[in-house]
């Protein structure tokens, strides 16, 4: 028997899988409940006169409004769907569907976990969690087992492997091993109670940068061999932990330490969580009918896992600059940006000039965010000939002044000034020429 169909295919204990099911379906729930009562949903996706959303999918503006709340109180309630295991495949595509257009409708407030959660949602969809321990499981006996194939552990624990070394490897770079971007990360955290001030002391910035690289490097691999796994989960409650009272980045902490549960024996899990609960103690293996198609599925899926992050590396210029191939790279807290400029429009018949306010268009979260980002400028401009079509005039479009500081350095300038942005097309695996170039001395005051 092959190495690969023992570890694939391997019949193991699924308490793993029933645990996670029930910690992920109760995380989206709060997720979704709080977006909407912490205004988030008001302030992102039912204030703004237009979302940022990702490119090519304009159509998704059609939801944009306040129906945005049912969506996303539909969504907590599927999350809970997922975590009873009451219709459970219907819930769990169900959610992975929402979310993910959820998550392509803007950008203004992108998050490297959201992408996180379509993934992982998504490969839930393909997992039986709802074998046992579930309302699917109680009035339809016959599904119920205390089994799963060993790939269910594997897939999720290559997974996070991925995420967690791209991102510990995004971090070698002069300004995370120097700690000046970490500094920056915590001045805005200064008035935060009893911790505020200790935030801001340059030890505990290079306690940060060195401990964010090699817990991001070390974790997945620590956690996976048993001398070592109780450290790790310690040393993964304290990062995770720390992580959500400094940043307060919603779920994704908890979600991560709900992770673990792949990492540790059944019978440690069994007796937390499930006393009564019989023990799976057959590991053969067994291959399944579908056992070609998955390989095929999991090859393609983590090729492109593997090779998305390093898309930047093959478009010129440097990352940090111009964001292009940036987002679904596991770049995290990695860069602190602000922009200025103003948007000119020219009407192609009268020459007429019209300077555009953006707080006419934008909310303020919005104005923050535009002029430091090259899809963002793009994206406007778009916007504004379509504006102007509505009235029956044609006109070009153009960024004035546009510069760009990244990590507290001095501005310098960002958008070609003579490019009609108007009449550009966007490409998302390549360089746009009207960002000027990175290695330009010229610095703005």
């Amino acid at each position: 028997m092959s190495l690969l169909n023992r570890l694939l295919f391997t019949k193991i204990d699924n308490a793993p899988l029933l645990i996670f099911r029930v910690f992920f379906g109760i995380l989206v729930a709060c997720e979704c409940y709080g977006a909407i009562l912490t205004g988030w949903v008001r302030r992102t996706l039912v204030e703004p006169q237009f979302t940022f959303n990702f490119i090519g999918f304009d159509w998704l503006q059609l939801f944009q409004g306040s129906g945005m709340y049912a969506y996303f109180f539909v969504m907590g309630t599927l999350g809970l769907g997922i975590a009873f295991g009451y219709k459970y495949r219907f819930a769990i595509i169900s959610f992975t569907i929402l979310w993910t257009g959820a998550y392509l409708m803007q950008k203004t407030s992108y998050n490297n976990h959201y992408y996180l959660l379509i993934l992982i949602s998504g490969i839930m969809c393909l997992f039986p969690a709802q074998a046992d321990y579930s309302l699917d499981a109680k009035y339809n006996p016959s599904i119920r087992t205390n089994w799963m194939y060993s790939n269910v552990k594997w897939i999720i624990v290559l997974q996070l492997f991925i995420v967690y070394t791209y991102a510990s490897v995004a971090k070698i770079y002069g300004d995370w091993l120097d700690f000046s971007i970490i500094r920056i990360l915590m001045l805005n955290k200064a008035n935060y109670p009893i911790i505020g001030e200790l935030l801001q002391e340059p030890w505990i910035h290079k306690i940060i940068g060195a401990f964010g690289i090699l817990f991001d490097l070390l974790v997945v691999p620590a956690l996976l061999w048993k001398p070592t796994r109780k450290f790790a989960f310690i040393a993964s409650i304290f990062f995770h932990l720390f992580n959500s009272i400094v940043f307060q980045i919603g779920i994704f902490p908890y979600l991560s330490l709900a992770f673990t549960v792949f990492f540790f024996e059944p019978e440690t899990l069994r007796r937390i969580f499930f006393k009564s609960r019989k023990p799976f103690q057959l590991n053969e293996v067994n291959l399944p009918p579908f056992k070609k198609p998955l390989l095929v599925l999991m090859g393609i899926y983590f090729l492109i896992q593997l090779v998305l992050p390093i898309r930047h590396h093959f478009i010129t210029d440097d990352v940090l600059w111009t964001e292009e191939g940036h987002r679904m790279s596991w770049r995290m807290m990695l860069r602190s940006r602000g922009g200025r400029g103003q948007f000119k429009v020219v009407n192609q018949t009268s020459n007429e000039i019209t300077i555009v306010k953006p707080e006419d268009y934008l909310t303020k979260k919005q104005r923050t965010r535009i002029m430091g980002y090259p899809d963002f400028i793009w994206q406007f401009a778009q916007y504004l000939k379509r504006e102007y079509a509505q009235k029956g005039e044609t006109v070009s479009v153009y960024i004035e002044n546009s510069k760009v500081s990244i990590n507290g350095k001095p501005y310098r300038a960002f958008i070609d000034p003579k490019v009609d942005l108007a009449n550009e097309s966007w490409h998302h695996f390549a360089h746009h020429e009207w960002v000027l170039p990175s290695s330009s001395e010229e610095e703005i005051k």
